[in-house]
């Protein structure tokens, strides 16, 4: 990856995080701490990652991705609007009567959107399925899917990691969004999930660690996914609940409350500070 892709990444990152908060500003709910955690990946994946056509949202040939962590669906409709899905515009219209944008994604409305999400645990045994069916179709599309750290409490995403190995998903890319909280506190206190990296080994995934808010590390993870063969991938991402907003980051009181208007302008203020430092670089 070069400087200038790095940096058109976190430019392209920077437009999401803004996106986001004016979505759950606007539905005056929503939830923005994990969303802003998952920024940076789910804008890797649209800009580089993923082989899809916003025109042809239905390509039979596409890349699959499954927001199993559903209720951060905020970022994925910025992912999906900046990538041209859908008019960023219409991001404001969040849960509200009648829009297509409701609070957890909808494969049936949305534009881009491959699963219905929302019940912790199902989406990741769908993008299994995904995957499984592709290999039958004899398809090279991949599968990717992310999952919240608080969501793997849920015992059926052990076993989905039971099926993936049992079929030797290699075309599947399981994504972890390890940002240390849930909706009551520290996962580490409300019901563990550590080692997540051994236990995800020991279900038979090839698995690594990295910095979530990477770009080079998101890449070289990426890449080395593809190239792994007779099993399926976990990228475990250390993230932060809320980046991009200092008075959000690691605040558990943000996994699911809007700002009131002036919490908004001050996020707001700040994460376009972030916008011009990184479009003056150019």
């Amino acid at each position: 990856m070069t400087l200038e892709e790095e940096r058109q990444l976190r430019l392209k990152a920077a437009k999401v995080r803004l996106d986001i908060l004016d979505e759950v500003y606007s539905a005056k709910s929503g939830h923005p701490g994990g969303s802003l955690s998952a920024a940076d990946v789910l804008t890797y994946l649209y800009e580089k990652e993923l082989n899809v056509d916003p025109s042809n949202p239905r390509w039979e040939d596409r890349d699959r991705f499954v927001l199993s962590k559903g209720h951060a669906a905020p970022a994925l409709y910025a992912g999906l609007a900046e990538k041209g899905f859908f008019p960023v515009k219409d991001l404001t219209t969040l849960r509200r009567i009648g829009s297509y944008l409701q609070g957890h994604p909808n494969m049936r409305e949305t534009p881009g959107v491959d699963m219905s999400t929302g019940s912790l645990g199902q989406g990741v045994s769908t993008a299994c399925g995904m995957a499984l069916g592709l290999k039958y179709q004899k398809k090279n599309a991949r599968v990717y899917t992310l999952l919240g750290d608080g969501e793997i409490e849920e015992g059926e995403v052990w076993e989905a990691m039971m099926f993936a190995s049992k079929y030797k998903l290699d075309n599947l890319c399981v994504m972890i969004d390890n940002n240390n909280l849930q909706i009551d506190g520290p996962i580490d206190q409300v019901m563990s999930s550590y080692p997540i990296d051994e236990k995800m080994k020991a279900f038979g995934l090839e698995v690594e660690t990295i910095d979530g808010h990477d770009f080079g590390q998101i890449e070289a993870a990426m890449d080395r996914a593809k190239k792994t063969k007779g099993k399926a991938y976990c990228i475990i991402l250390k993230t932060v609940k809320g980046k991009g907003v200092s008075f959000m980051e690691n605040q558990v009181g943000w996994h699911g409350k809007a700002p009131n208007e002036e919490q908004y302008k001050a996020a707001r203020k700040e994460l376009e500070e972030t916008l011009a430092k990184l479009e003056a670089e150019a």
